[in-house]
C-alpha cells in the first residue's frame, strides 16, 4: 500500500510524499484562489473544490479520517496561520511559544504546557512569520533576524529566525482578550480589591502620573487598558506603542505606532521620536505601551511641563526597581545630568507606580500600590498605599494572601478631593484619627 493511502499519521512522522502532496495543494489552490478571486465567504467551498479536482486529476484515493485533515491544515494555512491557528482560535491560551518546527508550547491559566502541534519543517514556520509581518510592511531575514510584530486582532508577535536562532525560527505569540477585561472581571479575579479599583480610578481621573511595573507576562498591558479606561470621554488621548495592542473606548483617541529601518538601516521610527512628537498634538493625555530607553527623559519631561495624566508600563520587579530603572532608561537618552537631578525628575514627575506581578502559581495581581512621596536628600521616597501579602501556600500549589490598604494616606490626597473624590478613611484601612496621628 503507497503511504498516501496509509491511515492518518501525526504530523511529525508522516512520510515525504505526503509533504510533498500538501506542498503541491497550496502551490495549486494559491495559484487558482488569484485567478479567480472569489469572495471572503466563498473562499472555504473554492479550496475543497480545487482540492477535489486535484484528486481526480492525480488519482489519489485517500481516506477520508486524511482528507479532512489536509483540508483543514491547507485552510489553516491559506486563511489563517498553519498549524498555530486552532490554537490561537482557543480561548483558554493565553501565549503561543514555537521553538523550532516540532516544539510548541502553549499557556494555560499561567501554566506552560507542550503541544502535540508541529510544523513540517523550518521553511514552514518562516512562512507563517512572512504571513503575520507582510501585511505590516516589515521584513526578517539573515541581516534582521528579528521582528516584532501583531496580528489583525491585536496579538503581539516577535519572531526570530536564523542565524540568531539556533535551533529553528521562533514565534513567541501573546494573544490578546477578544473582549476587554472590565476592572469588575479583575475584582472577580483577586487582581485588586474594590477599594483600590476605587483608589486607582480617581487617580487617574485626577491626572495623576501612572506608571505600572512588573516582569514579563505579569499582566501590564491589561491593567493600563483598564486603568486607561478611566480616562474621561471628552479628553484627547494619544497612545504610543512598538506594536498597537491597547483598545481604548473613548472616541478621541489617536494612535501611533513605532516603525523599525527600511532594507538601509534607515527612516526608523522610534518611541522617543513619537513621544517628541506627540507633546506638538494637543495631547490631554500620552499612553505609552512601554518604556524602554531614552524616551523616559522625554516622557519625565513632558509630566513635569504640564503634561500630567499620563500612563505608561515598565519592566521591573518592584516599585524600588521601577525608580531604578528609570534611572537607567534616562542615561540611556545621552543627556549628561547628574543623577540627584535625574531622581529630582521622577519624584518631581511620577506620583504613583502600580506593581503588577505574576506569582508562583500563575495567578496575576497587582501587589502594591505606592506613592512617590518626594526626596530625602539623594533618594527618591516612597510609600506603600495598598501591599498583597502572603500567608502560605494551599492546595495544588495555590498562593494565599490579602490584598490589603497599609493605612497611610497618600500626601496627593489634596488633589483627589479637589478633583471631585473624598475617598473615606475605610479605603485606606484605618480611621481618621489614627490616619491624622501618623500624619503628624
Amino acid at each position: 500500500m503507497s503511504p498516501l493511502q496509509t491511515t492518518q499519521t501525526p504530523q511529525a512522522a508522516r512520510p515525504p510524499e505526503l509533504l510533498r502532496l500538501k506542498e503541491h495543494l497550496i502551490s495549486l489552490i494559491s495559484r487558482e484562489l488569484e485567478m479567480r478571486s472569489p469572495p471572503m465567504g466563498e473562499r472555504r467551498e473554492a479550496i475543497q473544490q480545487i482540492m477535489s479536482s486535484a484528486y481526480q486529476g492525480l488519482r489519489l484515493s485517500l481516506p477520508t479520517t486524511l482528507r479532512d485533515q489536509l483540508f483543514h491544515e491547507i485552510l489553516d494555512d491559506l486563511m489563517g496561520f498553519g498549524p498555530l491557528q486552532p490554537l490561537l482560535d482557543d480561548p483558554d491560551i493565553t501565549e503561543v511559544m514555537v521553538n523550532g518546527p516540532k516544539k510548541v508550547y502553549v499557556e494555560r491559566k499561567g501554566k506552560i504546557t507542550r503541544t502535540n502541534v508541529t510544523f513540517d519543517d523550518d521553511n514552514a514556520v518562516i512562512r507563517v512569520i512572512e504571513k503575520i509581518i507582510l501585511p505590516l510592511g516589515r521584513r526578517v531575514d539573515a541581516d534582521s533576524p528579528t521582528v516584532d510584530a501583531r496580528l489583525p486582532d491585536g496579538s503581539r508577535v516577535n519572531a526570530v529566525i536564523a542565524p540568531v536562532a539556533i535551533d529553528g525560527p521562533s514565534i513567541t505569540i501573546r494573544k490578546f482578550q477578544k473582549g476587554k477585561l472590565s476592572v469588575d472581571q479583575l475584582i472577580g479575579f483577586g487582581s485588586i480589591t474594590r477599594p483600590m479599583a476605587d483608589f486607582v480610578r480617581a487617580c487617574v481621573v485626577s491626572r495623576l502620573n501612572i506608571i505600572i511595573s512588573g516582569g514579563t507576562g505579569s499582566g501590564k498591558t491589561t491593567l493600563l487598558n483598564v486603568l486607561s479606561g478611566f480616562i474621561p470621554e471628552d479628553e484627547r488621548i494619544i497612545t504610543i506603542e512598538d506594536a498597537a495592542e491597547l483598545r481604548l473606548q473613548q472616541e478621541h483617541v489617536l494612535r501611533m505606532e513605532t516603525k523599525p529601518p527600511n532594507s538601509e538601516g534607515r527612516h526608523a521610527v522610534t518611541i522617543r521620536d513619537l513621544v517628541r512628537n506627540s507633546l506638538r498634538m494637543r495631547p490631554d493625555r500620552i499612553v505609552v505601551g512601554e518604556v524602554r530607553g531614552g524616551e523616559a527623559l522625554d516622557m519625565l519631561q513632558a509630566m513635569n511641563t504640564g503634561h500630567d495624566g499620563s500612563l505608561t508600563t515598565l519592566h521591573a520587579n518592584t516599585a524600588r526597581d521601577a525608580i531604578s530603572r528609570l534611572e537607567t532608561m534616562c542615561m540611556m537618552s545621552g543627556m549628561d545630568l547628574p543623577l540627584k537631578v535625574l531622581r529630582e525628575q521622577i519624584a518631581s514627575a511620577i506620583d504613583l507606580i502600580v506593581q503588577q506581578s505574576r506569582l508562583k502559581d500563575g495567578s496575576r495581581k497587582v501587589t502594591s500600590i505606592t506613592e512617590v512621596s518626594g526626596m530625602e536628600g539623594d533618594t527618591v521616597t516612597m510609600t506603600d498605599i495598598f501591599k498583597f501579602e502572603q500567608t502560605g501556600i494551599g492546595a495544588e500549589g495555590k498562593v494565599l494572601g490579602e490584598l490589603r490598604p497599609t493605612g497611610i494616606r497618600p500626601l496627593f490626597g489634596p488633589r483627589l478631593e479637589a478633583a471631585g473624590f473624598k475617598l473615606g478613611p475605610e479605603v485606606f484601612g484605618a480611621n481618621l484619627g489614627e490616619m491624622m496621628g501618623r500624619r503628624r
